[in-house]
């Protein structure tokens, strides 16, 4: 006696397509704490694929020793520096949320000097111990998370050995598995590769130029702490609008406030004159090579990335926020595409109904 499935293929596929997207769920799921870094593996390789391929491919070098050589280079370049920034940052953060008398007295001097209540000694004080705990949770600790910041690191430079080790069968896979025809996925790789290096590279130089200049800014102007200051210009860079002056606009008026006027007038000068144009002369220059980002993309992935990858989502944020604008743009070119066609279809079916009546 012969058995038939109890399904009908319309139901076979509907439980096969619900079956996928359950255990895709549970993939997601227990991998949600690596996720930054698969993202972080993708944005290194679109980075460091046009070298890649330049010595691969045209200079016939050895694959293992290139990609070896890139995975040095982007930990020594790119990772250890910023690791080291972090750590410096909610160090000092951690020091100013325990002793919080410093700040109270430096709010109470620019009160003083602008005859603004800016608010109650009693919430300032909540508001840097909020500001140390947020600080601890987003940013990697030496005291905690270290061993699932190495297994982060380990993952992602995996993932990149891989994605550049076996890059013919990683890209076939993209060409296969992605709903795109080929000329848009030639298209969706270019727009890709210009908003990762107009988040990352572009933004990554802006922010460090910017936190050099104010941190120098700071210690000629015999503001103390100036290298952490200027550490804190680098991450607040990254914020659209506000940026770096959020650090020397309140060191300015706190020489003010405390009788220093030449050095409270220069830091205002040099941050309004200087800093702030060497940021609109540098995004007009890098948006020409690298690309161009609307300051709102920035500042919502911000907001959307930080909560999700820690300070890692002051890069990661706004790139997945540009992926999914490329991504809407070239559905739409491709559903214009198909409606093109498709009415192209229609009026040569109406041709020859009409060629045939004329017969």
């Amino acid at each position: 006696m012969a058995h038939y499935p109890i399904y009908t293929p319309q139901q076979q596929r509907i439980l096969l397509i619900t079956s996928l997207l359950v255990l895709g769920g549970f993939i997601i799921a227990g991998l949600q704490g690596y996720v930054s870094a698969f993202f972080g593996a993708g944005i290194l390789y679109v980075i460091f694929r046009s070298i890649f391929y330049k010595l691969v491919y045209r200079k016939k070098w050895n694959r293992t020793l290139v990609i070896s050589g890139i995975i040095v280079f982007s930990l020594l370049a790119i990772i250890l520096p910023f690791l080291v920034l972090s750590f410096l940052l909610i160090d000092r953060i951690q020091y100013y949320a325990a002793h919080t008398d410093q700040i109270l007295g430096l709010v109470k001097q620019v009160e003083n000097l602008t005859h603004i209540k800016i608010t109650s000694q009693e919430n300032v004080r909540k508001i840097l111990q909020q500001g140390g705990t947020l600080a601890s949770r987003q940013l990697p600790s030496l005291a905690g998370g270290l061993l699932d910041f190495l297994v982060i690191i380990g993952l992602m430079f995996f993932t990149l050995f891989y994605m550049l080790s076996d890059e013919e069968t990683f890209k076939e896979g993209l060409r296969r598995y992605l709903p795109f025809k080929r000329d848009t996925l030639s298209d969706l790789g270019e727009q890709l590769r210009n908003n990762v290096n107009a988040n990352v590279l572009g933004q990554v130089v802006v922010s460090f130029v910017q936190g050099v200049l104010t941190g120098l800014t700071l210690w000629i102007f015999d503001v103390p702490d100036a290298a952490f200051w200027g550490t804190v210009a680098f991450f607040m860079a990254f914020i659209p609008v506000l940026g770096t002056p959020l650090v020397w606009a309140p060191a300015g008026l706190i020489q003010l406030s405390q009788g220093n006027t030449s050095q409270g007038v220069g830091i205002l000068l040099v941050g309004a004159i200087v800093i702030t144009n060497i940021d609109n002369v540098l995004r007009i220059t890098l948006a020409k090579r690298m690309g161009d980002v609307h300051p709102l993309v920035t500042l919502v992935g911000i907001v959307v990335g930080v909560p999700i990858f820690g300070i890692l989502g002051l890069v990661i944020g706004p790139t997945i926020l540009s992926f999914f604008i490329v991504l809407m743009q070239v559905f739409a070119k491709q559903n214009k595409a198909s409606r093109e066609e498709a009415e192209l279809d229609e009026a040569n079916v109406e041709k020859r109904a009409e060629a045939k009546a004329e017969q």
